[in-house]
């Protein structure tokens, strides 16, 4: 699999348009235009498994001899930044939950 297959500038650049597009009209409850956030959530956990599995598939290749070691590296980098962009969203969610929870009511 070539790596402009897995990591697509163009792909990136499209999905930093539309979170920053987000903020500049609002996050809808499904009703409007915009898009709610738990489908963007849901295409971004969907995205982010996609990766993780091409990563792993890359891997296995590489064991097997079926795949190119450039292709390879590509995969496992760009599974290794997605899993730490969920590990740091994770980390941020528990933190601005704990933060809630210390809230006088």
């Amino acid at each position: 699999m070539p790596i402009d297959k897995i990591v697509d500038p163009n792909i990136v650049a499209n999905a930093y348009t539309n979170t920053s597009n987000i903020g500049s009209r609002g996050i809808s409850g499904g009703d409007g235009d915009g898009v709610s956030f738990s489908d963007f959530l849901k295409k971004t956990a969907a995205d982010s498994i996609d990766t993780l599995k091409t990563g792993e598939t890359m891997s296995a290749k590489a064991v097997t001899g079926e795949a190119d070691l450039t292709d390879v590296v590509g995969a496992v980098t760009a599974a290794e930044l997605t899993l730490q962009t969920v590990v740091a969203v994770r980390d941020r969610l528990i933190g601005a939950y704990q933060e809630i929870m210390r809230m006088p009511v």
